[in-house]
């Protein structure tokens, strides 16, 4: 145990130490977090764009008090003018786009014309303001009230509401959860198939490179092996605490500029929208999120770095590795795949498999929990989850120990299935 102590400690050690994990530990946070703000910074700034001046050949004459000017765009309506004059004057830049409107627009094709793609947003504007104003003259000439009409049109707002066990009620946020849960099962699968590699390539360095001879010399070949795995383990935690530490803190300070730094700002609707997605964040259980993510991240991450060190004994290059890689990554990869699908149905009989075993288990069950336990996950299930991951690792710890004591020491020789196989009938 001791040995296996010393291991970890100098993987530890060299990992933390490098220049590149320094730099990736204090821009990972930095990263975060300006994916989170600068969105919503050009959200509320999108008012200061220039305004962009749309000229208009109105030939039906049923438009010019109905294409209005907005924020972003004003309205030129022209008359009696040479189209290629205006043509010209879009090509200096004079106008942004020019608007054609036919004699009957509800028969004949309108037109936009411009030297640059069209902002979809002004495109969206325009068709729309034509639209709205001829489906007007038609409910005119069918004798609808328009104000009846607009009545029975008005839209339903339908609010989310979650029981909660002590008999009240709690505002629920769906997409706050498919995020949250999509987010965590992303960081799991990247964290172990990041470290994961790590682990196969150190083992390969440590074997070509024949130092791994002298280390035998003084350990077991299983405890270098779980001592490299903790030691990785171990550098993933400290850059992931860091960057969520880091991410956090820049969330915390950034949250009141947002929404009061400037009066401007502050006065945006779109306030209302970043104040409830901050408490909807606030809300989630983040306990019991917080203990699965962990237990998930630790045991997955020991799963399949027990196989990758595996892969790393077993061969004498990077290039070699691809044929046993397959097996491995598939697992991982197809539940990061399924993991987009059954957001949309987290307590399915999919969701439910693919929660269960092992080797997806840590992925998808954090997509499940973010969206209630036991609401979403039964304990029984959780239980069940946890219990066959930890039976799975000490299975795949036994299985890559015993291919890494033999392959750890053989060099020269092209290794296949057939040979992995008779490795693991040593005794």
């Amino acid at each position: 145990m001791n040995k296996i102590v010393l291991i970890t400690k100098r993987e530890y050690l060299t990992r933390v130490r490098k220049k590149s994990f320094i730099i990736m530990t204090i821009l990972g946070p930095l990263l975060m977090g300006a994916l989170i703000i600068v969105p919503t910074l050009l959200a509320l700034n999108s008012g200061k764009i220039d305004r962009k001046l749309i000229a208009v050949v109105d030939n039906s004459g049923m438009f010019e008090n109905v294409i209005k000017e907005t924020p972003n765009i004003k309205i030129n309506f022209i008359k009696n003018r040479d189209i290629e004059k205006i043509r010209e004057d879009t090509k200096n830049e004079v106008y942004y786009a020019l608007l054609i409107i036919p004699e009957n627009p509800e028969t004949e094709e309108i037109t936009i014309f411009s030297y640059k793609q069209v902002n979809i947003e002004i495109s969206q504007y325009l068709r729309g303001s034509i639209q709205q104003e001829i489906q007007r003259q038609r409910f005119i000439e069918l004798k609808i009230n328009e104000e009846d009409l607009a009545k029975a049109q008005q839209p339903i707002n339908v609010e989310n509401l979650q029981w909660q066990k002590d008999g009240n009620t709690e505002k629920s946020y769906t997409e706050i959860s498919m995020a949250v849960g999509f987010i965590l099962a992303f960081l799991i699968y990247m964290f172990t198939f990041m470290y994961g590699i790590q682990v196969m390539k150190g083992v390969i360095e440590e074997k070509t490179s024949r130092i791994v001879e002298i280390i035998i010399s003084s350990v077991k070949p299983f405890q270098l092996m779980m001592g490299k795995i903790i030691g990785i383990a171990l550098v993933a935690f400290t850059q992931f605490f860091i960057w969520m530490l880091f991410t956090v803190l820049i969330l915390i300070f950034v949250k009141p500029l947002l929404l009061s730094g400037n009066s401007e700002l502050a006065t945006n609707p779109m306030n209302a929208d970043i104040l409830s997605i901050f408490s909807a964040i606030s809300n989630i259980d983040w306990g019991i999120i917080l203990f699965a993510f962990i237990f998930y991240f630790i045991g997955g991450y020991l799963l399949y770095a027990s196989l990758f060190a595996s892969v790393g004994a077993a061969v004498d290059n990077d290039t070699d590795t691809q044929q046993f890689m397959l097996p491995i990554t598939i697992p991982l990869i197809l539940a990061f795949m399924m993991a987009q699908t059954i957001i949309a149905n987290p307590d399915g009989a999919v969701a439910f498999w693919f929660s269960i075993i092992p080797l997806t288990s840590p992925v998808i069950m954090m997509v499940r929990i973010a969206f209630g336990v036991p609401e979403a996950v039964p304990y029984w299930q959780l239980a069940l989850s946890m219990v066959l991951l930890i039976v799975s690792f000490i299975g795949t710890t036994w299985f890559a120990g015993k291919i890494y004591r033999t392959g750890i020491l053989m060099y020269g020789k092209k290794v296949n299935y057939k040979e992995i196989w008779k490795w693991l009938k040593y005794k």
